[in-house]
C-alpha cells in the first residue's frame, strides 16, 4: 500500500492504486467510491502504470521516515475498501469482506505508527460504523435510518473502543480528517444517551471538515445539518451550489435534497428528489424504504 503510494504518482491516483492493485477491486467500484465516472477513473489508473513503468519506480517499502507523507493516501484507500464494503452488505456472501479487512489493516497501522493520530481517528470511525451494524437492519430485512435505529443493538464493545482511540489521537494535538469524521459519529452515538442529537457540535464538525476536504460527503453532511437547524433555505442553497456534473448520479445528494425539501415544505422538490434518488439506489432495502416515504 505505501508503494503505490508513491510521491511520483499523481496524488489523485494514489489511492485508486492502492485499492486495485492490493485490495483487488475494479474500477467501476473505485469509480463509485470517488463519485467518478467509470471512464475517468480506468483513464487515471491506467496512466498511473504508465508512469509508474516510465519512472522505472521500485516495488520497495519505504523506509520510516518516508512512510509518512504516504499515510494520507493510505488511509484514503482504507476508508474507501470500508466504504465500498459497507455499502455492499447485502450483496455479498461475505458481508465482512471488505469492512473487516479495512479494519484490519487499519489496525495494522496504528501499531506501526502509533505516533500518527489520524490512523486511530480511521479505525475510531470505521469501528463506530461496524458497531451499529445490527441495528441497521430489522427482523425482517427492512432498512433502519440511524435515527431510528435502537442502541442497545449497538456493538457496545466497539463503541467503547472507539471512544478511546478518538481520545488518544486528540493528545497529538493534530486535528486531521479523520478524527473529524470520527468525532462525528460521536456525536451520533451519544443521542441515546441525552436524548438529542447535538446538531450544534455536528455544524462546528462539519465546518471542520469541510475546510479541511472541501469533499462533497463533508459538504452534503453540513447542508443537511444547517437544515436540521432551522435553516433549510441556506442548505438548500449549499446543496444546489454543488457541481450538478458530480451530483448528479450521487444517491446521498438526492436524499439529502429529499429532507431538505421536507424541511422547507417543498412538496413538489421532495418528491422529486426521492424518485431520482430510488432510481439510484442499487440496495433492496434502502430502495424499499425510499419508495414508503
Amino acid at each position: 500500500m505505501f508503494v503505490c503510494a508513491h510521491p511520483a504518482i499523481d496524488a489523485a491516483t494514489r489511492a485508486p492504486l492502492i485499492l486495485q492493485t492490493v485490495l483487488g477491486i475494479d474500477a467501476a467500484r473505485i469509480a463509485l467510491a470517488f463519485i467518478l465516472p467509470t471512464a475517468t477513473m480506468s483513464q487515471r489508473l491506467v496512466r498511473a502504470k504508465a508512469r509508474i513503468r516510465d519512472v522505472g519506480i521500485a516495488f520497495a517499502v519505504p523506509e520510516p521516515e518516508d512512510m509518512a507523507p504516504r499515510l494520507d493516501a493510505v488511509l484514503e484507500a482504507i476508508y474507501a475498501a470500508f466504504g465500498s464494503g459497507w455499502d455492499a452488505l447485502d450483496m455479498t456472501d461475505d458481508p465482512d469482506a471488505l469492512t473487516g479487512e479495512a479494519i484490519w489493516l487499519a489496525r495494522l497501522i496504528v501499531a506501526q505508527m502509533p505516533g500518527e493520530p489520524e490512523p486511530m481517528g480511521l479505525l475510531a470511525l470505521m469501528l463506530y460504523c461496524a458497531a451499529r451494524r445490527p441495528a441497521r437492519r430489522d427482523a425482517d430485512g427492512h432498512f433502519v435510518p440511524l435515527d431510528r435505529q435502537d442502541a442497545r443493538l449497538w456493538n457496545r464493545d466497539m463503541v467503547i473502543e472507539a471512544e478511546g482511540l478518538l481520545a488518544r489521537a486528540s493528545q497529538a494535538g493534530r486535528f486531521g480528517r479523520f478524527q473529524c469524521e470520527a468525532a462525528i459519529q460521536s456525536v451520533h452515538i451519544q443521542r441515546p444517551v441525552t436524548g438529542r442529537l447535538n446538531l450544534a457540535a455536528l455544524r462546528t464538525l462539519y465546518d471542520l471538515l469541510v475546510d479541511r476536504t472541501g469533499s462533497l460527503g463533508s459538504r452534503i453532511g453540513r447542508a443537511v445539518v444547517i437544515a436540521e437547524a432551522g435553516d433549510p433555505i441556506q442548505a438548500w442553497a449549499e446543496l444546489e451550489a454543488l457541481p450538478r456534473d458530480r451530483v448528479a448520479v450521487h444517491q446521498p445528494w438526492w436524499v439529502a435534497r429529499a429532507r431538505v425539501a421536507e424541511l422547507a415544505g417543498d412538496a413538489v422538490g421532495r418528491a422529486e428528489s426521492l424518485r431520482r434518488a430510488i432510481e439510484l439506489t442499487q440496495d433492496p432495502a434502502v430502495r424499499k424504504f425510499l419508495l414508503k416515504q
